[in-house]
């Protein structure tokens, strides 16, 4: 059996393939970890009880105890005690700073300015004080945005090129991509700048002491709701190929479609610069699914190979890695709209 994630129509589905080389638990963490980087369970949202999800998946209550705890561990979710496990709104452990992205919109922003300008006051800042104090925030905030930092941790940088690839596009401004692990010797030498990374990699950064300079903003990554409808609709037997620059994405990937259609189909991955591997999967697959990055990389290689294909391969492209929410998000918050 299994169980769509909330409110999003059929999306993500939680379900454990039991023959998998991949064990019950780790498929089910990375799931829920998908779920909530994606946003289909929003910062604020109850995730499933474990009676819920042992119903569902054929799991023991205490294996999925041991899976929330330790996205809990990661500081993806929390615990409150006679309600429930609830998706966390993350705000790194960066010194005190002020608050990155807050996920929730705010349509009434002139109540809220009014709201937050009496409460400074019933605290006894007066007007002119007040007045500082809004300035000082925008001006450190356009100060930190002038330089933009993409930190991923180094297992992953494919990841992290794809999301340098897409802010630069979408931001129209210079993005450095930096290792979480040399974080800390970059941000030494900067007076201040932004550091930009995706919900999925936020345990790592929270390890990370950050300057008081320095501003951290977490974005969603997107929520590939069209493209798990794809293969939800694949007819049995389809061979289905998965380019990505990143290596994690694609293993996430198979493990969430694995779930989903079990040996229904053949799904086989490569990283777009594996010219290899990618020529294999050109010639042997039904549909191939790739991120914008590595569009170019398939296209070339089903047209050197294309008098030797039977047929073409149905190509569906990934046009984003990050949420759009998150980029128009991340637009306001470096002064770009």
């Amino acid at each position: 059996m299994a169980i769509s994630s909330l409110n999003k129509g059929r999306t993500i589905q939680f379900h454990i393939q039991p023959d998998s080389d991949i064990s019950a638990s780790k498929q089910l963490l990375e799931q829920i970890q998908f779920a909530i980087a994606s946003r289909q369970y929003p910062p604020g949202e109850r995730l499933p009880s474990t009676r819920q999800l042992a119903m569902i998946t054929g799991l023991h209550r205490n294996t999925i105890s041991k899976v929330y705890q330790q996205l809990e561990e990661t500081g993806l979710v929390e615990s409150q005690p006679g309600s429930g496990i609830y998706v966390k709104f993350q705000d790194p452990e960066n010194g005190g700073h002020p608050p990155s992205i807050i996920p929730d919109k705010y349509p009434q922003a002139c109540h809220l300015v009014k709201d937050s300008l009496d409460k400074l006051l019933s605290q006894g800042c007066s007007l002119t004080q007040a007045r500082e104090l809004f300035l000082a925030e925008i001006d450190w905030r356009l100060r930190c945005s002038a330089r933009v930092l993409l930190s991923v941790p180094e297992r992953d940088l494919g990841a992290g090129e794809l999301m340098t690839r897409e802010l630069e596009q979408s931001l129209g401004i210079p993005v450095q991509l930096v290792p979480t692990e040399e974080l800390s010797q970059v941000l030494e030498q900067a007076q201040s700048a932004t550091v930009v990374t995706s919900r999925y990699f936020i345990s790592e950064l929270q390890e990370v002491k950050i300057p008081d300079s320095i501003r951290v903003i977490t974005v969603d990554i997107y929520d590939y709701r069209q493209e798990l409808e794809l293969v939800y609709q694949l007819p049995k037997g389809s061979y289905l190929g998965l380019v990505s620059l990143s290596k994690g994405t694609l293993g996430v990937a198979e493990s969430i479609l694995h779930s989903l259609r079990g040996d229904d189909i053949l799904i086989v991955t490569a990283q777009s610069k594996d010219e290899n591997r990618l020529s294999s999967i050109v010639r042997s697959a039904h549909t191939i699914i790739c991120d914008r990055a590595s569009y170019e990389s398939v296209q070339n290689s089903i047209n050197q190979t294309r008098e030797d294909l039977i047929r073409l391969p149905k190509l569906f492209c990934s046009e984003n890695y990050i949420s759009t929410d998150s980029i128009i998000l991340l637009q306001r918050e470096l002064g770009l709209t």
